[in-house]
C-alpha cells in the first residue's frame, strides 16, 4: 500500500481516503448527532495515531500501531466500517517488523482477533470479509515493497560509504604526492640557496646559476603541485634519476647512478619515479651520507630498486615517508625491504607484466 523511502514520504497520507468507509454505516443509518461526534472523534484520533505512526521513530511506533488496532476492537461492533482499522493496521506491518515472518505471524494474529469479535459480537460477516480480502493482499504485497526499500536503503548507505572512502583515499593521495613533491624539491631549493650564499661573494657567477636553479626549480614545482591536485602527475624515472642525482650532487653525495630499461606501465613508472624522490630527499636530508647508489633494474619478472647510502642508518620509527612508499608499491602488489645496519639500504621490487628489456 506504502513504503517508508524518503522519496515517497507523502505516499501514506494518500490513503486516508479509504477512511471514508469507516462513514458509510452511520450515514446509511442516518445516525444521530452523538453517534456522528463519536465517529468523528475516532477518526481524528486514528489519523494523529496514522500520522505518527509514519513520522515518529520506535517503540513508539508500535504503540500506535496498538492503538489503531484498539479503535478497530472498539468501534467493530457498532460500526462495520471499522475495517479499515484492521487494514490499516495489517498494511503497516511490513514496513514495521523487518523479518517477513514476523509480519505473516501478527498478520494471522491481527485476522484472528478479526474473526473472534465478529463471533463474539454477532458483526456482519460482511465485516470479516473485508478485513480478510483486502489486508492479506495488501499486507503481503507490502512484504515485498518494504524489503525492496531496506535494500534500497542500505544500498544508499553502501554508496555513501563508498563515496567516503573514496574521498579519504583522494585526500591522501594529495597528501602522498605533496609530501613527495614538496619535501624532495624544499630539500634540493634549502640547499641550492645555502650554496649560493656561500658562493655569492667567492665565485659570483656560480652563486648566480645556482639561484637561477632555485628558480627553475620553484617553478617545476609549482606545476608539480598543480598536477599532483588535478590527479594527473605523470613521473619519468629518468627524469627522476636525473633530479635526484643532481640533488645529491649539490649536497656533497658521490652519485653512482645506473637505471635499466624496463617495460613499465604508467603506474608502475609513476611509483618508481616517487619512490626515487622520497628517499634522495631522506638521505639528503637525515643521511649525513658521502656516497649514494641508485640502481634500477630487470629480475625474474620484477622490477628492482635499490637505492644504498654510508650514513647514519639505523632503524627509525617508520614515518610517514616510508610509509607512503610502502603504500605505493605494496598496492601494485610489491614490497619494500629496509636495512639501516650499514648505512640504509632500500629494495623495492615491483611485480612487472611482460618482458623486461634491459
Amino acid at each position: 500500500m506504502y513504503g517508508s523511502d524518503r522519496e515517497r514520504s507523502w505516499a501514506p497520507f494518500v490513503w486516508l481516503f479509504y477512511l471514508v468507509f469507516f462513514f458509510l454505516h452511520p450515514w446509511a443509518a442516518h445516525a444521530n448527532w452523538k453517534v456522528w461526534g463519536i465517529t468523528l472523534a475516532g477518526a481524528a484520533i486514528f489519523v494523529l495515531f496514522f500520522i505518527g505512526l509514519f513520522t515518529i521513530r520506535k517503540p513508539w511506533k508500535f504503540l500506535f500501531l496498538t492503538a489503531i488496532v484498539a479503535l478497530g476492537v472498539g468501534f467493530a461492533p457498532f460500526n462495520p466500517g471499522a475495517s479499515v482499522f484492521f487494514i490499516y493496521a495489517a498494511s503497516s506491518l511490513p514496513f514495521l517488523f523487518g523479518k517477513p515472518w514476523q509480519t505473516i505471524l501478527l498478520l494471522g494474529a491481527l485476522l484472528g482477533l478479526a474473526a473472534y469479535e465478529a463471533y463474539a459480537f454477532n458483526i456482519s460477516s460482511t465485516f470479516i470479509f473485508t478485513v480478510c480480502i483486502i489486508s492479506i493482499p495488501v499486507c503481503v504485497a507490502n512484504i515485498f515493497v518494504a524489503q525492496r526499500d531496506r535494500a534500497t536503503a542500505k544500498l544508499r548507505m553502501a554508496n555513501e560509504e563508498i563515496e567516503l572512502l573514496a574521498k579519504v583515499a583522494e585526500r591522501e593521495r594529495i597528501a602522498r604526492d605533496l609530501h613527495d613533491v614538496l619535501g624532495h624539491t624544499l630539500s634540493v631549493i634549502i640547499l641550492k640557496s645555502e650554496l649560493a650564499q656561500k658562493l655569492v661573494e667567492l665565485d659570483p657567477a656560480r652563486a648566480k646559476a645556482e639561484m637561477f636553479d632555485v628558480e627553475q626549480t620553484s617553478r617545476e614545482a609549482l606545476a608539480e603541485v598543480r598536477n599532483t591536485i588535478r590527479g594527473y602527475r605523470v613521473n619519468s624515472i629518468e627524469t627522476e634519476f636525473s633530479r635526484a642525482k643532481a640533488a645529491l650532487q649539490t649536497a656533497g653525495v658521490k652519485v653512482d647512478a645506473e637505471a635499466g630499461k624496463l617495460r613499465l606501465n604508467p603506474a608502475q613508472e609513476s611509483v618508481i619515479a616517487l619512490v626515487v624522490r622520497e628517499a634522495v630527499t631522506n638521505v639528503v636530508r637525515h643521511a649525513g651520507a658521502q656516497n649514494c647508489l641508485l640502481r634500477l633494474a630487470a629480475s625474474n619478472g620484477h622490477c628492482v630498486l635499490e637505492i644504498q647510502d654510508d650514513g647514519r642508518g639505523g632503524e627509525p620509527i617508520e614515518g610517514n615517508g616510508i610509509r607512503g612508499m610502502r603504500e605505493r608499491v605494496e598496492a601494485l602488489g610489491g614490497s619494500l625491504e629496509r636495512d639501516g645496519s650499514h648505512g640504509t639500504r632500500l629494495t623495492i621490487r615491483i611485480p612487472t607484466s611482460g618482458d623486461t628489456a634491459q
